[in-house]
């Protein structure tokens, strides 16, 4: 990952491949933003001159690159669009920063070492700034011939990057960064589960991975195999995963902290590969589903991240991991499960199996009495077509608890929506052979999902749920801080719920 580092060194003087500035949007044409007046004088005051009449306007992820002036030890000058101009006497916002040192660092890729002098007024900037290189610069290329961290043009990531305008010695600079590091790196780790092809992470292998991470970082780490799981009576863990030679895992990893007096869990969805099952996925459907698992790595990155910035919270994680396929064993449309809380449920559909291994999970947590419970899971494609592939949807059994997370998530810069429960909606989930069906209308579907998992949620416990379906593997193009495939989103939004927790701030 890109090496950090703070300092207040002036840019011309700086030894790098690059520096790298701000330019806002006006309605004049491109605006030179705070951090780069050294090297806009050097430029006579005319670098926004410069950049507009290449073609430059300063919008949101809008990359220009120009020869450095004379005089400076780099010899490239990066010019990156940070959108609008704040209002009089505002500073330009956080996601602003980071998606626009996401696209450069981006734009580097093959750099040994740049220099960002964008704006920084406050320990925040410096904070978004680092998450956008770090996440920015990210490049998974574990599977290509050229491997050994080059990206696919056969360049390495940038290597390192110097943040201008934070300040070395001071306390709070130190702390964002630090931070930032922290996060970016465990996020950056659930890309890389994201993205590893499903016959290198089986549910083993991930349980494996975890608990490595989780022994390293001081976890408390539990692994339930196949025959944990049946002794347990783990019916929808077992039914999902009943049809893969690949056998199913229930990982509980737990954080606690001396003084913590609050108890946060966290449960992901961890279906390591997707085929649908006996309900089998139509082609055009079924080739990314290798992230279906993305809940799940969430969850663990978040945990581990939780630790590692040493948060006044206890957080467990929950990893619900299976493989979802069709065989002579795999549970068929009709089957009826009985689930670890010792409801039944019939199973209508085998593709809507996330929800039957995040209820046994679910009610696992649920056992332990946590202040509150927050599922991710990328669990229904109903919730693509409501919100699109750059949002999550929020449902809780809780309003004012579902927009802390939507604040949360957006503070730190996820795109989140939340949604509603309608209580109509769960007499579709009847079945005349078991307690709930797994299906209900079609119209609908994330809520109806969302009121699924909702029945195996411990009574008075608060519990939201995000459906990252999504956000959750990017199948365009790289953009901002976000790059093509695993994205790991919610992870964000977990560490951010943690530190309100741990600062007192969650109720």
């Amino acid at each position: 990952m890109t090496a950090l580092t703070l300092s207040t060194a002036a840019a011309p003087g700086l030894r790098a491949d690059a520096i790298v500035i701000g330019v806002a949007k006006a309605a004049k044409g491109p605006v030179v933003a705070p951090g780069a007046e050294a090297v806009d004088k050097a430029y006579d005051g005319r670098l926004a001159a410069v950049l507009d009449t290449l073609g430059a306007s300063g919008a949101e992820g809008e990359v220009t690159k120009v020869p450095a002036p004379a005089g400076f030890k780099a010899p490239l000058v990066v010019a990156v669009g940070l959108g609008g101009e704040p209002e009089e006497d505002a500073s330009f916002d956080p996601e602003a920063l980071r998606k626009a040192a996401g696209a450069a660092a981006r734009a580097l890729t093959g750099a040994k070492k740049a220099a960002f002098a964008l704006p920084v007024t406050d320990a925040g900037d410096v904070g978004a700034i680092a998450e956008g290189v770090l996440l920015g610069a990210y490049s998974f290329d574990t599977y290509k011939d050229n491997g050994g961290g080059k990206a696919k043009n056969g360049k390495a990531p940038l290597a390192d990057a110097v943040l201008l305008g934070a300040k070395p010695r001071d306390a709070a600079h130190k702390g964002a960064l630090a931070r930032a590091v922290a996060v970016c790196e465990e996020l950056n780790r659930a890309r890389d589960l994201i993205n590893m092809p499903p016959n290198d992470l089986t549910p083993e292998a991930f349980a494996a991975i975890a608990s490595s991470a989780g022994k390293q970082h001081g976890l408390k780490v539990q692994v339930l195999d196949e025959k944990a799981l049946v002794k347990g009576g783990y019916g929808g863990i077992l039914g999902v995963g009943g049809g893969s030679a690949a056998t199913p895992r229930l990982v509980k990893l737990s954080y606690t902290h001396s003084k913590a007096d609050k108890h946060l869990a966290f449960v992901g969805k961890g279906i390591t590969y997707d085929s649908g099952g006996i309900s089998l996925k139509p082609a055009g459907h079924n080739e990314t589903m290798k992230c279906d698992m993305s809940g799940a790595a969430a969850v663990f990155a978040a945990v581990v991240a939780a630790a590692r910035l040493g948060l006044e919270v206890n957080v467990t994680g929950w990893l619900a991991l299976a493989e979802n396929m069709p065989s002579g064993t795999a549970v068929r449309p009709g089957d009826v499960l009985r689930m670890y809380s010792g409801k039944t449920v019939e199973v209508l559909n085998t593709d809507a199996e996330g929800r039957l291994v995040l209820a046994d999970a679910l009610w696992a947590a649920s056992q332990e009495a946590p202040d509150a419970i927050v599922d991710v899971a990328t669990l229904t494609g109903a919730m693509m077509l409501a919100l699109g592939s750059r949002t999550f949807g929020i449902m809780a059994n809780d309003d004012a608890f579902r927009t802390t997370v939507h604040e949360a998530a957006e503070e730190v810069g996820e795109p989140a929506w939340p949604m509603p429960l309608p209580e109509h909606l769960r007499k579709g989930m009847e079945s005349p052979t078991a307690d709930i069906a797994n299906m209900g209308e079609r119209m609908g579907g994330g809520l109806v999902a969302g009121l699924f998992l909702r029945e195996f949620v411990g009574e008075g416990i608060t519990w939201a749920h995000l459906d990252i379906a999504g956000p959750a593997f990017n199948e365009g193009g790289p953009f901002g801080y976000t790059p093509k495939g695993g994205t790991g989103t919610a992870v964000r939004t977990l560490v951010r719920l943690a530190e309100l927790t741990a600062a007192g701030d969650l109720g």
